[in-house]
């Protein structure tokens, strides 16, 4: 990380963890399956969710809600094993040619070697904002907590409640922000082997498939939007 995050910086963090419009959980009530036919499932009475990539096809899944302003939190526990030439993404992203998104990306690799994490913010279409980083931990083990809070004066990125990437509003300087654009919470699991791993010198092994990624945990503190109209705590402003 090598870079002190400021003092306000997590001050508003703390603060936005104990207030907002919360909404916790069940995936069924949050969340559609949107693509994959079978390889996406949600089981348990809703409080866990998988998907799975084969030769044939990825799988995921997108909110049923949009988002402007909040944190979002999702547990997830990535594919193991030989992950190679896979990606397990997790957004927020709005629609259209100038759409607004904050990315997660889960870039897999040969077994007991580790998952690189990219990151990304676009903004009125424009990205080309990537960090990546490792991971402290080996991420299929068990469920790790991956956050988003999205404020109009930054974008913090964290992993089990530690920080790792600050991206501030720096509009006065005319670099684009999203705070504009409603978005909602978007999950894929995908074939991506011409650039995931090693920039693609390392392919998916198919016989290693079904490739299946886990979620539970999810809760959004955050204000909502429906028909033009947001619904959330003043403070998230």
């Amino acid at each position: 990380m090598g870079r002190t995050l400021n003092l306000t910086v997590l001050v508003t963090f703390l603060a936005l963890t104990m207030v907002g419009t919360a909404y916790s959980g069940n995936f069924n009530d949050e969340f559609d399956l949107t693509w994959g036919d079978h390889r996406g499932k949600i089981f348990s009475g809703g409080k866990m969710l998988s998907l799975s990539l084969d030769r044939v096809s990825g799988s995921g899944f997108k909110s049923k809600k949009e988002y402007l302003f909040g944190r979002i939190d999702m547990q997830l526990k990535l594919v193991a094993g030989n992950s190679a030439g896979t990606v397990t993404a997790y957004y927020l992203s709005s629609e259209g040619p100038t759409h607004d998104e904050i990315d997660f990306e889960f870039l897999g690799n040969e077994t007991g070697k580790p998952y690189v994490l990219h990151t990304n913010v676009f903004a009125q279409g424009k990205g080309n904002r990537e960090q990546q980083f490792y991971l402290w931990f080996d991420p299929t083990k068990n469920f790790h907590t991956y956050s988003l809070v999205w404020r109009p004066q930054h974008i913090i990125f964290m992993v089990d409640n530690v920080p790792i990437r600050v991206f501030n509003n720096a509009e006065q300087l005319g670099v684009p922000f999203p705070k504009k654009q409603p978005m909602r919470i978007y999950s894929s699991l995908w074939n991506a082997d011409d650039w995931a791993t090693r920039g693609g010198l390392v392919k998916t092994d198919w016989s290693k498939a079904p490739f299946t990624a886990y979620y539970r945990g999810f809760n959004a503190a955050a204000c909502t939007v429906s028909s033009g109209a947001s619904f959330c705590d003043p403070k998230f402003k």
